[in-house]
Parts: structure tokens; sequence; C-alpha cells
């Protein structure tokens, strides 16, 4: 089935105008989008900003009435604006995203594949991962750098902790390299349900990975600790992600901009002796060993 859809340039004090506007009208899906490339990387907890630049898409089922959409359109938003309908033509949105998502190398022992994938390399570690609720699929810099840094390390028999686990990527890839235990915590309930069907689909078993909801109320120490989230987060709870790491054991931390790499850098060297980061675009990676 084919849609039509109509676009808006705006702004951040128009938006949501534009939005009911389109809703009113029959929209059967409204999209805010970035028409100007501004990236908006960390923004204070409890808010939703927009673009500077804003362009919002309204989707429409084909059979919609056109001149009552326009006319309702003109009502709430003003005349004068030009209210163009295009068609676009239906696709298989799934096999086209299937298409896009292919299997993707770390370091020099893993893989992340798609299920609907053969293994490339039969005899590599292959984390089978379909993207899905929670975030973590490899291909944003900040998991490719955790992933990488995990291949690097001797896991064998050794317990971690994925801090803000998402989908489990980082414990499911820690535990396949060889760890014997792992633990997962999240602020998100569907976070821990993709976690656990990731861990099903890779032959992990419930024994193996314990998936907390928020804060951990028992104490935890691993060997290892990863927490991929942001620089706000990891200053704020830095004490207690430090006091789930055993001494002398490592830690891996990102979702941190180049430019937050220092205070990070400062605040955990009162637990930690810190390695040279690593980056990867505007993402940087911080490692090092408890004292």
């Amino acid at each position: 089935m084919a849609w039509l859809q109509i676009k808006f340039n705006s702004n951040p004090a128009e938006a949501d105008r534009v939005e009911d506007a389109l809703l009113a009208a029959g929209a059967a899906a409204v999209s805010l989008l970035d028409s100007g490339d501004q990236p908006i990387l960390e923004p204070p907890l409890g808010t939703t900003p927009l673009w500077q630049d804003t362009t919002v898409v309204g989707l429409f089922n084909a059979d919609t009435d056109i001149v009552h959409a326009k006319n309702i359109l003109a009502i709430e938003l003003g005349a004068e604006h030009d209210f163009k309908f295009e068609i676009l033509e239906d696709k298989d949105w799934v096999r086209a995203w299937m298409d896009d998502y292919h299997p993707m190398q770390f370091g020099d022992r893993l893989w992340i594949c798609p299920s609907w994938c053969e293994p490339p390399e039969p005899n590599a570690v292959n984390l089978l991962l379909d993207p899905g609720l929670a975030f973590g699929t490899g291909t944003h810099p900040t998991t490719a750098m955790c992933m990488r840094w995990l291949d690097g390390q001797d896991l064998a028999g050794k317990s971690v902790m994925d801090y803000g686990c998402g989908s489990g990527i980082l414990a499911i890839a820690a535990l396949l390299l060889g760890a014997n235990h792992a633990y997962g915590n999240d602020i998100d309930p569907q976070a821990l349900l993709a976690s656990r069907d990731n861990a099903i689909r890779n032959n992990i078993s419930e024994d193996q990975f314990e998936l907390i909801l928020g804060e951990p109320k028992q104490p935890i120490q691993a060997d290892i600790v990863v927490a991929n989230i942001l620089a706000g987060p990891l200053i704020e709870l830095g004490h207690g992600i430090a006091a789930l790491c055993k001494p002398g054991g490592l830690l891996a931390l990102s979702g941190i901009l180049d430019t937050q790499a220092n205070d990070i850098i400062a605040h955990y060297s009162e637990w930690f002796d810190l390695d040279e980061p690593t980056f990867m675009e505007e993402w940087t990676c911080i490692t090092g060993r408890k004292r």
C-alpha cells in the first residue's frame, strides 16, 4: 500500500503546533527529523530538545481525503502555507533494514552477527544479535570500542558487570569470550527483556547472566566492570560504579564525548589507574585498573 506524506520546515517553538495540526488533519504518524545536521548528544534529564532546523513529516493513508486534510491544515497553520502532498511508495521496510545490517568484527576473535545471517567465520566467537528495543547493536562507536576492548582481555573464569546493560551485548560478549558469570543492570524493564532474549539466542543460561532492575540491592564486586552510558551519569554514579569493581579489577567506560574525557579521567582517578583513552569519531573509551 502506498502512503501520502507532507513535510514542513519548522523550529522548536513551532514543531508541536505543526505536529498537532497534522494529527488533526488525519495523519497516521508524525516524525520530527533533524534537517540541519545538529547533534543533540546529552540533553539534561527530563528534557526532549529539538533541533533548530526541524523537519516535521506527516504520514497519511493513501485513501485520505486530501482536500479535507488541506482545509484542516490551512485552518490550523494558516492559508499562506503551500500544502503539497507526495506519494511515498510502499516497500518491504523489514527486508530493507535487514539488508543494511551485516556481520561486524570487533578485535581478533569477536563477531556480531544478525540471526538471519550465516556467520562469516564459523570458528570465531559469534554473538547473534538482532536490533530491538534496547540500545546496543555494535554499530555505535561507544559500543564498538567497548567490544574491541573486551576482545583484547583475558576473560577466562572472570566475572563481569555490565552497568546500564541495554541489549546485554557487552555482558553476552564477555561470556562468549570466556567469562564465567555476568551481571547486567538497567533502569528500563524493556532493556532487561531484550538482554534476556539475546542471552537465550546465544545459549546463555539465566545462571550465567544475572539481570537486575535499577541499582544492585546486594553487594556485588566483579573482576571487570563496563559502563557504556553517558558522561553525566558516569560522574554522578561514579562512587557506586567504582564499588562494583574488585581491587585489581578492570574498568571500561564509554558513552563519553571526547570533550568530556578529562572530566571523567579526573573523577575516576580517585579509584583507578587509568590508561590513555581511545577515540573513535567524537567519542572516547576510558579504561583502567582499580587500585
